[in-house]
């Protein structure tokens, strides 16, 4: 059984963390004296926090899930997020944990295969570290902390790339000749731009985008392992 995985995830909402980024901004070295420190400060620290605040989105420790999408083999996407997306987190991880039982019986002698762009060093690693800082107990035949030779992980970019190299889902939906624009959004939008959209409301674009990713990393997985329709 392969289960097929995306998240989207956005820098944590907790004031007191994008608090604590802007007092520790320093000048750069270059700037020796007190004056022309405090000038830089004053002139860039909130840009400086605001850069540092929007990287806690890569760091399961303080950043947040807002979308988790998963497949079941060829079956529908399932897409977990909620409207109210700054509070709804615990929510859909349980949803989704929930999901992964019904889904599959740890009885059976096969275990699933988890397959995703960076799964394995992201998108299985944040929902671990979300899980444990929010005390929610995960399926125990979900592989956390392996690598991606693992036969219970398929990684769509190290399959690819090779283990430490990089390639994006779009770069690789281009050249295996499948779509990577996602025209169920309606919009442009990519990793980059996710708490963009849901700062501005645009929540079911972003769970959309979610899903599509999915069916983008089941194409690539089916052309990679040379399955036919």
């Amino acid at each position: 059984m392969n289960i097929y995985l995306d998240i989207e995830t956005i820098p944590s909402q907790d004031p007191s963390v994008k608090q604590k980024i802007a007092d520790n901004i320093t000048a750069p070295g270059q700037y020796k004296k007190a004056e022309s420190i405090k000038e830089w400060l004053d002139a860039n620290r909130e840009s400086a926090a605001e850069e540092e605040w929007r990287k806690t989105s890569f760091d399961g420790g303080m950043g947040q899930i807002c979308c988790i999408s998963a497949a079941i083999n060829d079956s529908e996407v399932k897409t977990f997020y909620s409207k109210d997306w700054a509070n709804g987190e615990a929510g859909l991880i349980a949803d989704f944990f929930s999901f992964l039982n019904e889904s599959y019986e740890p009885s059976r002698m096969i275990p699933p295969v988890f397959v995703g762009h960076n799964v394995s060093d992201f998108d299985l690693r944040f929902v671990f570290q979300r899980a444990v800082v929010l005390g929610i107990k995960p399926p125990k035949f979900v592989p956390f902390n392996v690598r991606s030779w693992d036969k219970s992980i398929f990684d769509t970019m190290s399959e690819w790339a090779g283990y430490g190299k990089r390639v994006s889902l779009s770069k690789l939906c281009d050249v295996l000749g499948l779509d990577e624009k996602g025209s169920e959004i309606g919009e442009e939008i990519d990793g980059s731009k996710v708490w963009d959209f849901v700062r501005d409301g645009k929540i079911d674009q972003v769970a959309s985008y979610c899903a599509g990713d999915v069916n983008r990393v089941r194409n690539i997985h089916k052309k990679m392992t040379f399955q036919t329709e």
